[in-house]
């Protein structure tokens, strides 16, 4: 039998909204892929004919100890690819249990157990402390100084929506700043941004810094550099326990848009901290002939993270649905610039922005060919 799972929360993106729906129950789960409107939903289909109420409430360390364990061995979708053995895993920290052990030892076990999978989509979430694996971008450098930066965006920059905007070189370059895939930005800003960019023959869109958030706007974002509909990746879901029992892989079509489009030159600006949601957009935006990324490999992240909590009520976050590139590949641990290009020492004491400059380099090059 699949274990059952203990869900705390049903997302549902709809119509470019995403809807969290609180379940206190323990139900089997279903994935339902729907492609349409040039982004694509999860359903978390929860079936209420196999429902039992929730677990009891207990602190107990080895009940909790033995839950998580289980939770991430039936559903997390990433062991093989890691080559991660589990039940290595087991062994090691299961001589490091004590039931007489504090809640907050507890924690750390369990949060270290956790660190195993290095994977930024997998936390344990407490009242009092998050458990998360960072040296995905810790342990690299950043090519990203924020106080040089904002020397390139002054004061007078545009805001719409969650980008910054300003034109470069003369008012002959875009530079779009996009500093969350969790800000919002609708249709109405983007044909604002590239209304005003009509003049300019190159485009930067820099993305660095950016830990992801809504592939709605990755979706959104991208589209409006497309000439014709491409399949993008594809995704698949866990159907067992058993850490290879997967879906067939289900293709994902991006159209273009039907609004403003922008066909001219542009580079995407990337680094470490690039992650989930930004490592999407890359992934599609590289494919656009005219579309060149630069900087740094980016972070990955590209298991759809899921939900679930533990008889104590402390929540873990896993990676539970792999999406792969057009090429069927993973990019969990990140995609590849064209270009790669950090930050110089030199370049950081002269107020330049390595990248900036470079794609600026670049894009005039482009434009005089």
């Amino acid at each position: 039998m699949f274990t059952k799972v203990h869900i705390i929360n049903q997302w549902i993106i709809d119509n470019g909204q995403l809807t969290i729906i609180n379940c206190k129950r323990v139900c089997n789960i279903v994935i339902t892929n729907m492609w349409h409107a040039g982004f694509v939903a999860f359903v978390f289909v929860l079936l209420m004919m196999s429902c039992e109420k929730s677990d009891v409430y207990t602190m107990d360390p080895r009940t909790n100890f033995e839950t998580l364990w289980k939770i991430i061995d039936e559903h997390y979708c990433f062991f093989e690819y890691k080559q991660v053995d589990w039940n290595d895993i087991y062994q090691k920290y299961d001589v490091l249990l004590s039931d007489t052990m504090n809640q907050y030892a507890l924690f750390d076990l369990l949060g270290n157990m956790l660190a195993e999978l290095k994977d930024g989509h997998t936390n344990l979430i407490s009242s009092f402390n998050v458990a998360r694996y960072w040296s995905w971008y810790e342990d690299y450098p950043s090519s990203f100084n924020s106080e040089v930066h904002q020397s390139y965006l002054g004061t007078d920059y545009r805001i719409a929506g969650g980008v910054r905007y300003l034109r470069l070189s003369n008012n002959q370059i875009g530079y779009m700043y996009y500093g969350s895939f969790s800000s919002g930005v609708g249709e109405n800003n983007l044909d604002y941004i590239f209304e005003y960019f009509k003049e300019c023959h190159g485009l930067i869109i820099d993305v660095r810094e950016n830990g992801g958030g809504s592939l709605t706007n990755s979706d959104r974002i991208a589209s409006r550099f497309l000439e014709e509909k491409i399949t993008v990746g594809y995704i698949r879901h866990k159907t067992g326990p058993g850490h290879n029992d997967f879906s067939e892989l289900y293709p994902i079509e991006l159209s273009p848009s039907k609004r403003i489009r922008w066909l001219r030159p542009v580079v995407v600006l990337t680094n470490r901290h690039s992650y989930s949601a930004t490592n999407d957009f890359v992934n599609k935006i590289k494919m656009i002939p005219h579309v060149i990324v630069m900087g740094d490999r980016t972070g990955g992240g590209s298991g759809l993270p899921f939900n679930s909590d533990l008889p104590n009520g402390w929540i873990v976050r896993f990676s539970a649905s792999p999406i792969l590139d057009a090429n069927k590949q993973d990019t969990e641990h990140g995609i590849d610039p064209d270009i790669k290009v950090a930050l110089t020492t030199d370049d950081l004491l002269k107020g330049k922005d390595t990248l900036i400059e470079e794609a600026i380099k670049l894009l005039n090059e482009q434009s005089r060919k």
